[in-house]
């Protein structure tokens, strides 16, 4: 059933040595993309005004934790997570009994399974948010990029199968879209009321 997405994932994955190792742990961290939510904070705010930045702010952290929170109903608790149980391609790569000895591994330090992706969907939340309120084609080409590189150092990592990540990014894109309605809309209110 699983048979083209195990398929991609081991073209995808491979062993490049202890640097892209690193990178790609960097990559896949939090730490490197600090400077780029301080930039989309600083353009929100230069565009629309402190009020809806600070709307922006709230939307942006709604639209992440609900995102990160659909997908850990999946990994972590309830009834559905033996339901994921029984299906091995939702286990992560690294811990595929079928994969072992074909995945390039470079930490195990994760639970045992993977869907629905919760990198995926956070960063593609905060990036379909951004991209709707900044409404620059580079910077929503750019930002694309990144969403991307960050999915893909997921796969070299071993963490999730591409299917895992098309979950993550459906779910993300579908919060940030959410958010941004959320904060078009209020945005409007506040206008009007600081008149």
């Amino acid at each position: 059933m699983y048979t083209f997405d195990h398929d991609l994932f081991l073209l995808l994955n491979f062993d490049g040595g202890a640097i892209t190792d690193s990178a790609m742990k960097i990559i896949s961290g939090t730490a490197m993309w600090i400077p780029l939510y301080i930039f989309i904070l600083a353009v929100v705010w230069r565009r629309y005004g402190w009020r809806s930045a600070l709307l922006f702010v709230v939307c942006l952290a709604a639209a992440m934790g609900l995102a990160d929170m659909f997908c850990g109903i999946f990994k972590h608790s309830g009834p559905l997570k033996h339901l994921w149980e029984s299906f091995p391609a939702r286990s992560r790569p690294m811990f595929t009994e079928s994969l072992q000895g074909l995945v390039h591994v470079p930490s195990y330090k994760h639970g045992p399974f993977g869907t629905v992706s919760s990198h995926a969907a956070t960063v593609a939340a905060m990036a379909t948010l951004s991209a709707l309120a900044i409404r620059n084609r580079w910077y929503t080409a750019t930002i694309t990029f990144i969403t991307l590189l960050i999915c893909y150092s997921r796969i070299y990592l071993a963490c999730h199968f591409p299917m895992d990540l098309a979950l993550g990014l459906a779910v993300g894109v579908v919060s940030g879209a959410a958010m941004w309605l959320l904060w078009k809309k209020t945005s409007r209110l506040i206008k009007k009321c600081a008149k």
